[in-house]
């Protein structure tokens, strides 16, 4: 402890002198099963310490200064002034502990872009809108290198102008609310404005890389019967993809008589599209939310409704034999001269509606106030890919294909209790029961035949320069790039779960909090019966300074994508003049063939964290610093391929022919092989400084450090005890503990006088090490400044008029070799504030 107790002291001296704005109360704040209700806000400036709903069930609420656990409040004003357009960016601005890696890894997690937070993937974090659970997204990052495996909500797709303040958790809390709360809980809570409304109009795109954006957003709220509210909410946004940040390849074609072909003038030698913003979005998201009193009674519902369609260019591929480097392009068979004859840019589909929908009703009931709900949410994706082939059909192979529907479903029913007691304590003793309800549905559908199918095709030895090159040999079966879904890897899985909870809390004296909680939950499937716990405690040392802490168990129960998705992988390889077709499988655990590799039915992760730190408040100044540490066992990995020559062989291969999986090189599955421990160190600073003359500055500063050690790593299974095999290899380990950066600083000062406001931001990003499976392959890049500027003035009292940039001054990660064929990989692909350098735009904002 030690280096903490460095971190700690050094934490404060940093933050202490730091100037910043108290974090925005909310203007309203729900009451839910999850979230109670407390006295409205009018804001910083005016008003007194905001008011946080998120981490208590007490009717009472609570200060961010005297929480018992660490919570950030972003507002709306903030959502907005960060230039960026969907939440997963804007909160990766924002909130210091969480990072958002520019390419993740293949498959969908590249469209998608997973998150992490306090070094954990996003599926450690909880997320409630309203104080109810959402559901997660049905695209499992199985190709990602960082988070992979994970399956987390896609926060994306709620409109960013339908919140009204978010509240970020940073500790545990599954105790409260079950299973995932494991790294912190983020609690979006829509804007509950009862009148008026606003329309706003954002346009951009990055200073070289092209990318437009265009954004359209408006809400408005009514009021409804006597005493309440609905608030509409709608956002589309169109943004392309950027210019490929790739170097040029020296050739595209296949050389004539040893010489470049003439065509090589005429082509694009920058062929990556894919490195850097890979995405064209058209994303629609709306919204409403709505409370009606009848009687003693209040009925509120609210909505989330979101269509998306993603063009993303995953992979190029072009027919010259050697690339960059003159390494050899194994994948130049796969491009038929007949249909690509100078190579294509493959391009992923995705088309998503996501829903969620919430009805309830709360009241008091013999001195206890009552909260029952139910909610369900569902992400359906259709999957396909176009300007791409399945080379095994041959010349005729269609050019766009459907690659089939994932699906995930989640109901749940809450009824929550609460009861506050007076037994002479400085204060009521607040006690709360509740009861839970969750039945989930992962679905996995097959797309078409041709997406996955072996069509037998040889490649002719015509005489052409591709068919001297590649003549006789047999591309590999399904689609270049991407893998459709067979009927074989299709899967539909259920289950049910059932909660309950209790938690009691109180001030033992005026200056002492106590609180705790328990929760027993139940799955009906392999996840089987967890039981978690929390203390917390806040004690007032008088003069602004008070000590907070706590311990808490949690868990994590696996996902059922995690349990049934299954994919079938093709990669084409040249050895000399011979045709090798490597197919690769990733096994459902349950399957047959995973059990006869070692594979066991997934249990959930269970965690045991720790926080502790001090609040300090003076005058304008507040400061909070906590230190925090997070074990988790049995977490859920991905194994390596087993199969291939280095990694069980000739062994492997016939155990899965033995167990019906024919056609198959190599496979991996998910597994409970690893036990981590987190630790890090969370202080902000803030501070609002008037002045006569120059206006208002509110500044701040924000420190998080996170560093992740691996304790365990589970011994092969015996049915694998005498290969020569490695289930969890080195890059595995290695992009768990230092692919994302271990400390990030964010520094702000939004100042205003009169109708003139700027906000000036400065982010410095530590450094990251992305790894290869040989010391030698490790590539760290340093740390890095991001400056952000955003200036804005009121033309009127309705109407405001704003222009800023993201990365002010250009800033890319630095070069550091190891580029690939096609050109990609000069930078790098973990890099958290991205590929393409700096954005500027500009926004009008209308009050109606």
């Amino acid at each position: 402890m030690n280096r903490f107790a460095f971190l700690l002291s050094g934490a404060a001296s940093f933050a202490m002198p730091a100037l910043a704005e108290t974090p925005a109360a909310p203007a309203n704040i729900p009451t839910s099963p999850d979230v109670e209700a407390a006295p409205a806000e009018q804001g910083p400036a005016e008003q007194g310490p905001a008011i946080v709903v998120t981490g208590t069930r007490s009717q009472q609420g609570r200060t961010l200064a005297d929480s018992p656990v660490p919570i950030d409040v972003i507002d709306a004003k903030s959502l907005q002034q960060t230039g960026r357009t969907g939440l997963k960016e804007i909160l990766g601005n924002l909130v210091p502990s969480l990072t958002m890696p520019a390419l993740g890894g293949g498959g969908t997690s590249a469209s998608v872009k997973p998150i992490s937070i306090r070094g954990l993937s996003g599926d450690y974090v909880l997320v409630l809108v309203n104080g109810k659970r959402r559901h997660t997204t049905s695209l499992i990052n199985n190709l990602s290198r960082v988070s992979g495996g994970s399956t987390p909500v896609d926060i994306d797709l709620i409109p960013t102008n339908a919140v009204g303040h978010i509240e970020v958790l940073r500790d545990g809390a599954a105790a409260q609310y079950g299973s995932d709360a494991i790294s912190g809980v983020i609690n979006i809570i829509l804007d509950k404005s009862r009148t008026g409304g606003n329309i706003a109009f954002t346009g951009g795109q990055f200073y070289s890389k092209g990318a437009r954006l265009y954004q359209l957003g408006a809400d408005y709220g009514f009021k409804l019967g006597d005493g309440g509210f609905i608030h509409f909410a709608t956002e589309a946004k169109f943004h392309d993809r950027a210019n490929s940040s790739a170097e040029p390849v020296p050739y595209i074609l296949p050389r004539v008589n040893g010489q470049p072909d003439p065509r090589e003038s005429t082509v694009d030698h920058v062929y990556a599209g894919g490195y850097g913003r890979s995405n064209r979005d058209v994303i629609v998201n709306s919204s409403y939310d709505a409370e009606l009193p009848v009687g003693a009674v209040t009925l509120y519902s609210f909505s989330t409704f979101s269509y998306r369609d993603i063009k993303d260019a995953r992979g190029a591929y072009i027919p010259s034999p050697t690339g960059y480097g003159g390494q050899a392009n194994v994948l130049g068979s796969s491009v038929l001269s007949e249909l690509y004859p100078t190579g294509f840019q493959a391009y992923r589909r995705i088309s998503e509606r996501d829903f969620q929908i919430a009805l309830g009703a709360r009241g008091q009931l013999a001195g206890w106030d009552w909260d029952a709900s139910s909610s369900f949410g569902r992400d359906s994706v259709w999957l396909g890919a176009e300007n791409t082939l399945n080379p095994s059909i041959g010349p005729t192979s269609p050019t766009s294909f459907y690659m089939g529907r994932q699906i995930q479903s989640l109901w749940v029913n809450n009824l929550d209790l609460t009861h506050d007691y007076d037994i002479g304590l400085a204060k009521p003793l607040t006690v709360a029961v509740g009861f839970e309800h969750r039945w989930e549905k992962f679905q996995s559908k097959a797309g078409e035949p041709d997406s996955y199918r072996n069509g037998g095709y040889q490649i002719p030895s015509d005489g052409t320069p591709f068919g001297q090159l590649y003549g006789g040999l047999y591309p590999s079966p399904g689609l270049v790039s991407f893998t459709g879904t067979s009927p074989a890897d299709a899967a539909a899985l259920s289950r049910n779960n059932f909660a309950a909870y209790a938690d009691i809390s109180t001030n033992v004296t005026s200056r002492w909090y106590v609180g705790l909680a328990g929760r027993f939950e139940h799955y009906d499937d392999s996840a089987g019966n967890t039981l978690s716990g929390k203390v917390s405690t806040r004690y007032d040392l008088g003069s602004g300074f008070a000590l907070r802490g706590g311990v808490n168990s949690g868990f994590r129960a696996p996902s059922l994508a995690q349990t049934g998705f299954s994919t079938t992988q093709n990669t084409s390889t040249i050895i000399g003049s011979t045709p090798t077709v490597t197919v690769s499988k990733f096994l459902p655990v349950d399957s047959a063939a995973a059990l006869a590799l070692g594979a066991r039915a997934l249990k959930p992760e269970k965690s045991l964290s720790y926080t502790a730190g001090f609040t300090y408040q003076h005058g304008a100044l507040n400061l909070t610093v906590d230190v925090y540490q997070i074990r988790v066992d049995d977490r859920i990995v991905k194994t390596e391929f087993l199969g291939t020559s280095s990694n069980g062989g000739s062994a492997i291969r016939a155990i899965l022919l033995a167990n019906g999986v024919t056609g198959v090189d190599s496979a991996q599955f998910f597994t409970n092989a690893i036990d981590t421990r987190t630790r890090g160190i969370d202080a902000v600073a803030d501070y609002t400084l008037r002045t006569g003359t120059l206006g208002t500055f509110r500044l701040s500063a924000a420190y998080s450090y996170n560093k992740t050690a691996i304790l365990r790593v589970a011994a092969n299974p015996a049915q694998l005890a005498s290969l020569n095999v490695t289930l969890f290899g080195r890059q595995a380990q290695r992009d768990l503990v230092v692919a994302l950066p271990h400390d990030k600083i964010v520094l702000s000062s939004d100042w205003s006088r009169g109708p003139a406001h700027a906000l000036l931001r400065l982010t410095r990003y530590g450094s990251y090490t992305e790894s290869s499976n040989v010391p030698s392959g490790d590539r760290t890049f340093g740390a890095k400044w991001v400056t952000d500027l955003e200036l804005g003035y009121d033309l009127t009292k309705r109407i405001t008029l704003s222009a800023g940039a993201n990365n002010l001054f250009d800033v890319y990660p630095q070069k550091n070799g190891a580029i690939g064929y096609d050109g990609s990989g000069a930078y790098g692909n973990f890099a958290p504030f991205g590929l393409s350098g700096g954005f500027y735009y500009g926004r009008v904002s209308v009050k109606i």
